[in-house]
C-alpha cells in the first residue's frame, strides 16, 4: 500500500467522480483508476461503488476513509514536522508557562521574539509548574517557563533569567492601606486569596508567612490570576503576588505594598529536559531568552 494510493483514494471518495478527482490531482484518470484499483485489489473489497460516471463509497469504503483521514492528518503533520525541524526559523516552538506569566512577562519576550523572526508560530501550553515539569520529562514540550524555578535534577536543566518582589494586594479601604511597606505578620489575622494546592506561588506564601509565625487562613483559592485580584477588590481577602502582575495593573479598588519583612521573592525562568537536545526551533528560542534577559539585567544595573 502505497501513500499515492491512500491520496488519490480520498480524493476520489471526495469527489465522488473519477474524472473530478484527476483534475484536483492533476493526473491522468486512468493513473487514478488504476491505482484504485490496485488498493482494492490488496485489500481484497470494493471501496467504491460505481453508478454511471460517478462513485460513491461502499460501507467497508467508508469505514477506510474515517481512518484513512486521520492517518493522512498524522503524516502530513509529520512532514510538517520535519520541514519546521530543517527550518528553525519557520517552525513551532511548543513552549509551556503558569498563569502568573501570562499577562506580563511572556507576551513581552513573545513581541520581542517576534519582531526578529515573525516567521515562527508557538504551540502554548498552561499549568502548574508542577504539571509544565511532567510534561516536559515525557516529551510533551521542550521548554517551558517557570516560576519560582525549581532545582535541577538529574533530568531537568534550568536556567532563572530574574528575580522579583512579592506585594501585598489589599482593598483600599483595608487598615494598613496607608503603609508604605508591610509585616507579613501584621496580616494574620486577615482571610487569604491564594493559588491552588499545586502551584508554586501558593507554597511560597504559605512558606512566607510561616517565617513569621503564621498559618494564612485560605479563604479563596484559583488558578487565574484575574480571579484572585478581582476577589481581593471585592474586599473578600488579601494576597501576596509578583511585582509585575502590579505595576500598571493593580485594580481599582486594591493597592498593593512592598512586603518589608519577611523579604519576598520569586525567580522567574525555564526548563528543559536533560535526555534530549532541544530543536532548532526551541534552541533559536532559548539563545534569544539568554540575550534577551542579559541585556535587560545589564541595563538595570
Amino acid at each position: 500500500m502505497e501513500m499515492r494510493q491512500i491520496k488519490y483514494f480520498m480524493e476520489v471518495a471526495r469527489q465522488e467522480h473519477v474524472t473530478e478527482a484527476a483534475y484536483h490531482l492533476h493526473v491522468a484518470q486512468s493513473a487514478v483508476s488504476r491505482q484504485i484499483a490496485k488498493l482494492e485489489d490488496e485489500l481484497g473489497v470494493e471501496l467504491f461503488l460505481r453508478e454511471g460516471r460517478s462513485v460513491r463509497l461502499t460501507h467497508v469504503g467508508k469505514i477506510f476513509f474515517e481512518h484513512a483521514e486521520v492517518a493522512m492528518e498524522a503524516m502530513n503533520k509529520a512532514v510538517q514536522a520535519v520541514e519546521d525541524y530543517l527550518n528553525p526559523q519557520a517552525g513551532k516552538i511548543r513552549l509551556g508557562f503558569p498563569n502568573s506569566l501570562a499577562t506580563k512577562t511572556l507576551p513581552r519576550v513573545i513581541s520581542a521574539f517576534r519582531s526578529q523572526y515573525s516567521d515562527v508560530g508557538f504551540d502554548f501550553n498552561q499549568g502548574s509548574n508542577r504539571e509544565l515539569r511532567d510534561r516536559v520529562e515525557k516529551g510533551e514540550i521542550d521548554l517551558a517557563f517557570v516560576s519560582p524555578v525549581p532545582e535541577a535534577t538529574s533530568e531537568i536543566s534550568t536556567h532563572v533569567f530574574f528575580s522579583e518582589h512579592m506585594r501585598a494586594l489589599i482593598p483600599t479601604h483595608h487598615r494598613l492601606a496607608k503603609q508604605v511597606t508591610i509585616n507579613l505578620r501584621d496580616l494574620m489575622d486577615d482571610q487569604f486569596v491564594l493559588f491552588r494546592t499545586g502551584y508554586d506561588m501558593r507554597a511560597l506564601v504559605i512558606e512566607a508567612c510561616q517565617k513569621v509565625n503564621f498559618e494564612p487562613a485560605v479563604a479563596f483559592e484559583s488558578e487565574d490570576i484575574y480571579t484572585i485580584k478581582g476577589l481581593v477588590e471585592a474586599g473578600l481577602g488579601v494576597s501576596l503576588l509578583p511585582e509585575t502582575l502590579l505595576i500598571d495593573q493593580t485594580p481599582m479598588g486594591t493597592v498593593s505594598i512592598p512586603v518589608s519583612v519577611p523579604r519576598v521573592t520569586r525567580t522567574v525562568g525555564v526548563i528543559m529536559t536533560k535526555s534530549r537536545p532541544l530543536p532548532p526551533s526551541e534552541k533559536l528560542f532559548y539563545e534569544f531568552l539568554i540575550k534577551y534577559y542579559n541585556r535587560l539585567n545589564d541595563f538595570s544595573f
